[in-house]
């Protein structure tokens, strides 16, 4: 799980800004942070790109960030031992994941995450309980 933390953490909060081809550090700039952007009406972003292919980034993106939370969860917390469980708890990290990411100058915090994001953590529950299903068999 803090694996999966971390390459959540990494690719949610520390996108790679490139100057001449060098990395450079995260810097936040409390002053940068107003207007705070939040999208709460869910589609509105995913339909508003201009190009087909940053739309289909987007969504692939968000869901497959979250299919190893929802292969992980049910593995590690045996609490979390049926789907709508795991679901809200995959939810409730999007949630806060959303939250913070309003700290964060350039972030726009989106319903369309939380949703996308709820949607591959379903995806690897149901990859979680095939695999149960395949080893009880053999």
């Amino acid at each position: 799980m803090y694996i999966n933390l971390a390459v959540l953490i990494r690719f949610v909060f520390y996108p790679f800004f490139t100057i001449n081809g060098q990395v450079q550090p995260l810097i936040i700039n409390m002053s940068s942070i107003q207007p705070l952007r939040v999208n709460l009406i869910p589609l509105v972003n995913i339909l508003d790109y201009d190009i087909k292919r940053e739309a289909a980034i987007n969504i692939i993106g968000n869901i497959s960030m979250f299919i190893p939370t929802g292969v992980i969860m049910p593995i590690l917390y045996k609490r979390l031992d049926c789907f709508w469980k795991v679901l809200l708890a995959s939810a409730g990290l999007s949630f806060v994941i959303e939250v913070i990411q309003l700290l964060f100058p350039g972030s726009v915090t989106d319903i369309d995450d939380l949703i996308l994001n709820t949607v591959g953590a379903a995806i690897g529950y149901g990859i979680y309980k095939l695999v149960c299903r395949f080893i009880r068999k053999a």
